[in-house]
């Protein structure tokens, strides 16, 4: 695994690429395996718990004060 890590073609063609993590901090991680020149693709971290749920709601049509509501009623 350290020689995979450390092999310099592996992260120059992206197949194994480094991530940071606002929790976890760096690390490397496999990077896309279809690669495409007209169509990259960036590996990116997985979100946090929680992350992008005022964000899907809004985008499902719940208001502001419903998306507190919720909050407040420890329903998210």
């Amino acid at each position: 695994m350290k020689e995979i890590a450390e092999d310099e073609d592996l992260r120059h063609s992206g197949t194994i690429v480094e991530v940071d993590h606002p929790v976890r901090g760096k690390y490397l991680t496999v990077g896309n395996p279809i690669k495409m020149s007209d169509s990259p693709t960036e590996v990116t971290r997985s979100p946090l718990l929680g992350e992008h749920t005022e964000e899907v709601l809004a985008q499902l049509g719940y208001s502001r004060s419903q998306i507190d509501a919720l909050r407040e009623e420890r329903v998210i």
